[in-house]
């Protein structure tokens, strides 16, 4: 039985319990005996109280230690930690392997999903991104991420890097989009609901697509007549520019092709 503490309670923490908590109801031999928490009660719906600390130098003993809170903190908190040569593993994107504390074993454990409290998720689809500093180590990330995630992938910190803000485009910039595109319909005194189709279509033809594939518009197409008719029709100067330089971003990466 492989024992894993959490440590943390934010969005992610919560999803990563509520995921350990499912594999061991089907069987799964990862047993997650307890979450630290500086106030109890944000987690007590999810756990026995008996599993929850907020209390560092009351950690259980574990295999494995999962830090999920704010990448600020994440130094800080390794450097807290009453024990050491232990596997210690943060969940973050963009902070590197060695911002773990030196006294113990050091980890990623990088779950590359946007996360929403009680908003559920199906783990198993969700790519899980690994990073140790030695074989034994990744050989158990590796079985822990397995019970949880059918998509599991070795990632190094500078990989990591590129995936956190390759990310930030594909779904904090794109839901940013979202916003403004409802604006303009409320503006006009147009439903948002119209555009969900569309929405849910453009992110479904890149699973069987390549984004380049998948491109279409005016800015594609070098309609100049419907850009300027969009651009001229946009009073908000920061929907224009942004109008105008993602139009620029597609025309200068169709010359590429």
């Amino acid at each position: 039985m492989v024992k894993v503490v959490i440590i943390g309670s934010g969005n992610v923490a919560q999803h990563l319990i509520a995921a350990f908590k499912n594999a061991q109801i089907l069987g799964s031999d990862i047993d997650l005996i307890q979450v630290y928490s500086r106030q109890t009660a944000s987690v007590s719906h999810l756990l026995n109280l008996d599993q929850i600390t907020n209390d560092l130098d009351t950690l259980a003993e574990a295999n494995l230690y999962i830090i999920a809170v704010s990448d600020d903190v994440i130094g800080a908190i390794s450097s807290q930690l009453p024990f050491k040569n232990r596997l210690v593993v943060h969940t973050s994107g963009s902070v590197p392997l060695h911002a773990l504390d030196e006294d113990n074993r050091k980890g990623v454990f990088y779950p590359l999903q946007t996360f929403t409290k009680n908003k559920a998720v199906d783990f198993k689809i969700i790519p899980i991104c690994l990073e140790s500093e030695n074989a034994t180590d990744y050989q158990l990330l590796d079985k822990v991420a397995k019970s949880i995630s059918e998509k599991v992938f070795a990632i190094n910190s500078e990989q990591r890097k590129a995936l956190h803000v390759a990310a930030v485009f594909v779904n904090n910039f794109t839901n940013h989009l979202y916003q403004l595109g409802q604006e303009i319909c409320e503006e006009n005194q147009v439903p948002f609901e119209i555009l969900k189709p569309l929405i849910a279509e453009t992110a479904n033809k890149i699973i069987v697509l390549s984004p380049e594939e998948a491109q279409t518009g005016p800015a594609k197409r070098n309609d100049s007549i419907t850009i300027e008719a969009h651009e001229a029709f946009l009073s908000n100067e920061n929907h224009l520019k942004i109008y105008k330089t993602l139009t620029q971003s597609i025309q200068e990466n169709g010359k590429k092709l």
